[in-house]
């Protein structure tokens, strides 16, 4: 009896484990547009992280100049100070010099009256001086003081809108990591069409990129605008640049519009709330398009349906339908 309970255990027990053995059955692999839109979604994060790291650098740089200001500014008001000091210093050693006696009873003590007058005109003059000179002084010392505190926040700023535009610059890079390891896991063939966009195989998805001149029907600086765009067509999108050789979508509009002569914030965000906003059905060559929520991608509107712009990571400027991102706004300059 005992013998088949062991039996009966030690075969209950195999079963279990081959139970508990059996693998899990593998999860299905992600058909290729899958990972594309995994990737296209990464980029878009990493594209929207670039606007704000655009928007920090810009705010960066505008710190700096308003604290190089200030700090010349406080370099002036302390040579100010200083000569100041030394003015009412010698007025000081004089009086010293004096040893202490009244101006007026020391004028009183000359002998002759026509200089006692003059020198009582005199000394209520510069006693008026002595008066507006510590008067300047203080003012200037005042002066002085606000202008250090106010170099001291604005570099404190400074240093602040460097750390952010560090932090913002490292997610970035993180999510342009991420992409490239998705695309790592790839065949070769299948890698290159997620990179490029084209994984459903849609000609829709392909925009033109072969660089052409500009012979839309555009005049005055309209056409300057675009003529520059469409020179920079087959050039590759980078995060913050700003051209000559490449560019990201808020630094392309910006050269191309400064090419017309009108100058943009850096980023879309601000280019889109410093445009006169117009309505979709209103769209006109040259206008500016904004896409998504958070408005973190532009491209320039030319007619017919088309935009140009500066799309993502791993694509180059090119000109595709203006309809095939989430619309957002648009504005004219």
């Amino acid at each position: 009896m005992a013998a088949r309970r062991l039996t009966a255990l030690t075969l209950t027990a195999g079963a279990a484990l081959l139970l508990t053995s059996t693998p899990a059955p593998a999860e299905p692999k992600p058909s290729l547009e899958q990972v594309q839109r995994q990737v296209d979604d990464l980029y878009e994060e990493a594209e929207a992280a670039t606007e704000q790291y655009n928007g920090l650098n810009e705010k960066q740089e505008q710190l700096q100049a308003r604290a190089g200001t200030l700090q010349q500014q406080v370099a002036t008001q302390q040579d100010q100070l200083n000569r100041l000091r030394e003015t009412l210093g010698a007025v000081a050693a004089e009086q010293y010099r004096s040893a202490g006696l009244d101006p007026t009873l020391r004028l009183m003590l000359t002998a002759d009256a026509t200089e006692y007058l003059d020198g009582a005109s005199l000394q209520d003059a510069a006693t008026a001086t002595q008066a507006d000179t510590l008067r300047l002084l203080t003012a200037q010392q005042t002066r002085f003081d606000q202008l250090r505190a106010e170099t001291a926040a604005q570099l404190a700023g400074l240093d602040e809108a460097r750390r952010a535009a560090a932090g913002k610059k490292q997610e970035v890079q993180a999510k342009l990591a991420q992409a490239q390891a998705v695309l790592n896991g790839l065949k070769a063939e299948d890698r290159a069409r997620v990179a490029a966009g084209n994984a459903g195989g849609a000609a829709a998805s392909r925009g033109v990129t072969t660089r052409m001149p500009y012979t839309g029907p555009a005049t005055g600086r309209v056409k300057d605008i675009l003529a520059f765009a469409h020179a920079q067509l087959g050039k590759p999108y980078v995060y913050g640049a700003t051209g000559p050789n490449s560019f990201d979508c808020s630094g392309l509009t910006l050269r191309a519009f400064g090419a017309g002569g009108i100058s943009l914030p850096r980023t879309s965000q601000a280019q889109y709330a410093a445009g006169q906003k117009i309505a979709r059905d209103q769209l006109q060559p040259g206008d500016l398009v904004f896409y998504y929520d958070d408005l973190h991608h532009v491209g320039i509107y030319l007619g017919g349906g088309k935009l140009l712009h500066a799309p993502r990571t791993g694509k180059t400027v090119e000109i595709v339908p203006y309809d095939v991102m989430p619309y957002a706004g648009a504005v004219r300059y």
